[in-house]
């Protein structure tokens, strides 16, 4: 029961930041081309993974297969996020977000091993 909880505060965290990457109104995409060097199309491919993996963790009670494809999608931008902030000289500080949510979306992924 835990598990589901933890793909549902993960996945409600990233799909709330894939939307606003997707839709890329405002600062936020300029924002993101000074400060990380990343251009508006592929913020946007980093919204749609965002997206479909919490879509997947939403589903994670299907089977453990989603919660895998889920938290890879996931991972997968998290980890740039993490490298980037890091880059850009933010830090710990800067990257705390990315990495709480990385971590737990890693116990997630290793527990879908277990028996």
């Amino acid at each position: 029961m835990l598990k589901y909880l933890v793909n549902l505060y993960v996945g409600s965290k990233v799909f709330e930041g894939g939307l606003d990457k997707i839709k890329a109104e405002g600062n936020l995409g300029e924002d993101f081309e000074s400060e990380f060097n990343v251009n508006k199309d592929q913020m946007k491919i980093a919204g749609y993974f965002e997206a479909v993996g919490s879509i997947f963790l939403f589903l994670s009670f299907l089977g453990k297969t989603f919660t895998r494809v889920g938290t890879f999608l996931i991972n997968a931008v998290l980890g740039v996020a993490i490298l980037k902030h890091l880059r850009a000289g933010h830090g710990y500080e800067g990257s705390k977000k990315a990495l709480g949510l990385f971590g737990l979306n890693t116990l997630s992924f290793l527990g879908t091993f277990r028996k």
